[in-house]
């Protein structure tokens, strides 16, 4: 395949550069990944500040407690959509960091209700509480604004590696507290509420977190965890996307409808941006794979917003069935990545 911007149709960068009163983010990341913008310019300085001052970022921000969460306190993983959990990782895929006072306090929040006993992420603060797709994106949320360098969060990380490999992890029932427990009850990416079956779901959330992970900060557990995820994904038919489900299906449907933000669930493009970040981006197993997606362009290289919470969330970010900035960005900054002019 050839540079990205040979695939794409019309120039939808100029579309995401556009003033936004609703997603001023989108400039802002436009100007940071697609343009590659200094960050010491005054137009990138600008756009950051509008992106945290104005439109979602602010109105999400807005609805924090002064303690750091939203709705009401402990892990967040509920309300769903409202609660710190969801709110936390949608600014984060937003564009949110912590040199924001606000963002800084919700991160540490979250640190302080999320982390279990054991160390891993947990969706309740306990050891059982552990979910591949729950720590996935929590953790992949908490590197993106910027907490790479607090020892919980890498500590978390590896232990959710350990738990992919099952290094040092005792079985189920064993008295050892560093142990598989209901909803995660072995090595790989099995899951309860996938009858036992590898979760699909669970596998990019947790490569998402891993491949975030500097590559000179990767330890030999996280290589082999990464390993066994790829392993996974390719020996699939993302085409259909045939993974293991609870009701046998083998079409999906859900995987092939693109949105933003990307919470517990998944879509074809995630996978496409795992790989990528992982370094198979160009891997020619995944040329029909990009094809789907490129398919899906309208005739100004936009992409439709097909998945969205409506109503569900603190804003509506962008509406469903329209050509969304977001999605967009998404496609845009993948192909970028993958196939680099």
């Amino acid at each position: 395949m050839s540079g990205w911007q040979d695939m794409v149709k019309g120039n939808p960068v100029d579309w995401l550069l556009e003033p936004d009163i609703q997603n001023p983010a989108v400039r802002y990341l436009a100007l940071r990944d697609l343009q590659d913008s200094p960050a010491d310019s005054p137009e990138f300085i600008q756009a950051k500040a509008d992106a945290f001052s104005t439109g979602s970022v602010a109105t999400i921000l807005s609805r924090m407690r002064p303690e750091g969460f939203w709705v009401k306190p402990g892990g967040g993983y509920g309300p769903k959509f409202t609660g710190s959990v969801w709110s936390l990782v949608t600014l984060a895929q937003m564009g949110a960091d912590i040199s924001h006072p606000g963002v800084r306090l919700a991160a540490e929040y979250m640190l302080g209700h999320t982390i279990a006993p054991a160390g891993w992420f947990s969706y309740n603060g306990t050891n059982p509480g552990l979910l591949h797709c729950h720590a996935g994106y929590l953790a992949a949320a908490m590197l993106d604004l910027g907490m790479t360098g607090d020892p919980k969060v890498m500590n978390a990380v590896e232990w959710q590696a350990r738990l992919i490999t099952g290094e040092d992890i005792a079985e189920v029932g064993d008295e050892s507290p560093i142990r598989y427990y209901r909803y995660t009850p072995g090595p790989g990416f099995v899951c309860s509420a996938n009858t036992g079956m590898p979760c699909a779901w669970g596998v990019v959330k947790a490569m998402g977190a891993l491949s975030r992970v500097n590559c000179l900060q990767r330890s030999r557990t996280i290589h082999e965890a990464i390993e066994t995820g790829r392993q996974f994904l390719f020996g699939t038919n993302l085409k259909i996307c045939d993974f293991p489900t609870r009701d046998k299906s083998k079409d999906y449907r859900a995987w092939f409808k693109l949105g933003f933000p990307m919470l517990y669930s998944s879509d074809i493009l995630e996978v496409l941006e795992v790989l990528t970040r992982l370094g198979d981006g160009a891997d020619s197993r995944l040329q029909a794979i990009w094809q789907l997606v490129l398919d899906k362009q309208d005739a100004e290289g936009r992409w439709l917003m097909e998945s969205a919470h409506d109503g569900k969330k603190w804003v509506t970010i962008e509406e469903k069935g329209q050509p969304g900035k977001w999605v967009t960005l998404r496609a845009l900054r993948a192909l970028k990545a993958a196939f680099p002019s």
